[in-house]
């Protein structure tokens, strides 16, 4: 046993230092680290002789991840900004005023009723926090749909100018004359940033933060990289204005096929709002009791809950983002 033993130790150590010095040389491994620290010394030379230069696609790889940190940075859109978004040229001061106008009205009107003191500081809270708020993101989104609308034409009035051969700067007036609003305001504000010396790529960027669509920043980085890289300006705009086209017919789309889904959710929505009054009118004493009896406000509240639970969900359901 001991002689097998050492047998089997003396094969096990010699296999092992065969593996050790002779598998590098009989599979390539060796010949394959050679080759790797060749070409790995051959890497900064290339990097040496290219300089300091960067190519086109350094630039374009640098303004978006710029474009990326600046957009990231702006998550948190400050009042003033939500503003001048929505079209108002309101201060702070002011939306405020009419914020607090607002909430004082509703706690009034809760009083008047006789809802009670806890309703009536429920329906102040929502005139003055919720209903103003509610307000300006709808002006802010229809104010986004106008621009939407409008700004496939006007870049393509960019493309037809800069092939007759005027300046950039000279296309974008054209359109702060014959474009409709907001698109007129919007682009006017970047010929006049321009004008106090900011560069131009800089300018048409600036146009996301005051119309945050993707539509906005696609032709902010469009022109950005032109300014920096150069290229067929006519062309990657020509491209741009195909792109808009498509994703407003996109959209379109999606909107058409959806209102089957959202007929239907309106309809679930206001059905009991539809029964309660058809059963008001017939019969006032039986359901008078949901506002007249302790128990009876309890469901009634709770049933609102659920319902503007069950109107938020379909809202989220039938809502498509693309």
């Amino acid at each position: 046993m001991q002689t097998i033993a050492l047998f089997f130790l003396a094969s096990l150590a010699v296999g092992g230092v065969a593996w050790v010095f002779l598998y590098p040389i009989l599979s390539g491994v060796r010949q394959a680290e050679t080759r790797m620290a060749n070409v790995a010394k051959a890497e900064p030379q290339a990097r040496a002789a290219r300089g300091s230069q960067k190519s086109r696609r350094d630039v374009i790889e640098n303004t978006l991840k710029e474009f990326d940190e600046r957009h990231k940075k702006s998550k948190g859109v400050p009042l003033s900004v939500r503003l001048a978004q929505a079209g108002l040229s309101w201060s702070k001061r002011q939306f405020f005023l009419v914020s607090a106008a607002i909430g004082a009205a509703m706690f009034l009107l809760g009083l008047i009723t006789g809802s009670g003191l806890i309703v009536s500081i429920v329906l102040g809270a929502a005139g003055a926090l919720g209903l103003p708020r509610w307000l300006l993101s709808f002006m802010k989104k229809r104010r986004e749909t106008k621009f939407l609308n409008a700004f496939p034409d006007s870049v393509d009035i960019i493309v037809r100018g800069v092939k007759a051969g005027l300046p950039l700067l000279d296309c974008l007036k054209m359109i702060t004359v014959e474009a409709p609003e907001p698109v007129k305001s919007e682009f006017r504000a970047i010929v006049e940033t321009q004008a106090i010396g900011m560069p131009l790529g800089v300018a048409c960027g600036k146009l996301y933060e005051q119309m945050p669509v993707p539509e906005a920043n696609f032709f902010g980085i469009v022109i950005s990289i032109q300014q920096r890289a150069g290229g067929n300006l006519a062309e990657a705009l020509g491209n741009l204005s195909r792109v808009l086209r498509d994703r407003k017919k996109m959209k379109a789309k999606i909107q058409a096929m959806s209102q089957e889904a959202k007929a239907s959710a309106a309809i679930i929505g206001a059905l009991p709002i539809a029964v309660m009054t058809m059963v008001y009118i017939t019969s006032p004493n039986y359901i008078s009791l949901l506002w007249t009896e302790p128990l009876g406000r309890v469901m009634l509240a709770c049933s609102v809950v659920w319902m503007s639970m069950g109107v938020m969900v379909m809202k989220k359901m039938i809502n498509f983002d693309f």
